[in-house]
């Protein structure tokens, strides 16, 4: 199902791709689009991965040099039953983080140091986990191609501007079509970014919570990580736009999460569905608690195997809550515990 709306996806940007061509070139243009459609799609398969990680300057880590964050992405990829993805940092403040690749053998997950420095270690499981469910989705693929596109075809629109409203082109609507495709295109590639970003942030969310086990923690972090975007900006994000919608919380500075137009869903509508998968999860347990056998107890306990009485059960425990950031500012693991992280 995934692989019919990746094709699906592609063919509909490609369309509007050849449409913009078409409004700035007329029959000619779109014949140009096309072809350059069809090479960025060939393109954005096999390299857009590797684009998106060096538009955000993103360092590529292992256990060496961030041990706590590439073992907490190992443990939740062997959960997930997933290939260790390639683990990157991003030396940003802002808390954030994203996935790409063009399939699970071929991923990566990349997380700000802002994200590991406000974040608590159960908060950035939980984030991980949340990414890695992108991967196992085989949404990374489709959300890094429109990723590419919808850049390339406001760049197009963009291109309009200054050459499309040229006599000497073959521009069936004149001035007409050039402001059409200038105000058009961008906004058509953003409402595309919308339609793949909205849906699939929420299967994330709940598949994620399902990788680390605790949905609560994921609304504390995307709490945080929301809050965290509004006040610190993103300079290579501001600058690529078109990538916003790969993160796991609009980078944009200053864009409310909640507006019509926005690339992901409201953030307090994840919270609450977070909250009611931990209410439900939480239910669950308690159910099968009370319908579970309770085996009869003897009068006196027994004696162990090595002579000694058994311990009293202790009481279930509460649900664990995120603890303080264990890691101080040091993203990349406590300090003194081996070699120094690319920015330590």
């Amino acid at each position: 199902m995934n692989t019919l709306r990746t094709a699906m996806l592609l063919a509909a940007m490609t369309a509007l791709f050849m449409g913009v061509g078409f409004l700035i070139g007329g029959t000619g243009g779109m014949m140009i689009a096309l072809l350059i459609a069809a090479g960025m799609n060939l393109f954005s398969y096999w390299n857009a991965d590797k684009m998106v990680l060096s538009m955000n300057r993103a360092v590529e880590v292992d256990e060496k040099n961030a041990p706590e964050y590439y073992a907490i992405v190992q443990a939740l990829a062997k959960q997930a039953g997933l290939p260790m993805p390639k683990t990157y940092l991003i030396d940003s403040p802002q808390p954030n983080a994203f996935a790409t690749g063009r399939n699970p053998q071929n991923a990566a997950v990349a997380a700000s140091t802002g994200l590991l420095e406000r974040l608590s270690h159960e908060e950035v499981a939980a984030v991980m986990a949340h990414e890695l469910a992108h991967v196992q989705h085989r949404d990374t693929l489709t959300m890094t191609i429109v990723a590419t596109l919808a850049g390339a075809i406001s760049m197009l629109g963009n291109f309009a501007f200054f050459f499309g409203g040229s006599r000497d082109n073959n521009n069936p609507f004149g001035f007409v079509g050039v402001l059409v495709a200038m105000l058009v295109a961008p906004f058509a590639a953003m409402i595309v970014q919308m339609a793949v970003s909205r849906t699939r942030e929420y299967e994330a969310d709940r598949r994620g919570a399902e990788i680390c086990g605790h949905p609560l923690w994921l609304a504390s972090a995307l709490d945080k990580i929301a809050r965290g975007a509004e006040r610190i900006p993103n300079p290579d994000a501001e600058r690529n736009p078109a990538m916003a919608h790969l993160f796991i919380i609009n980078p944009l500075h200053g864009e409310r999460m909640d507006n019509l137009f926005s690339t992901h869903p409201n953030t307090e509508n994840r919270i609450a569905a977070l909250q009611q998968m931990a209410s439900e999860m939480d239910g669950g347990a308690r159910a099968a608690r009370r319908e579970a056998p309770t085996p009869a107890q003897p009068d006196e306990p027994r004696a162990g195997p090595w002579g000694k009485r058994p311990a009293e059960s202790a009481p279930p425990a509460e649900p664990e809550r995120p603890k303080p950031n264990p890691w101080g500012r040091n993203p990349t693991g406590p300090r003194g515990a081996g070699p120094k992280g690319p920015w330590s």
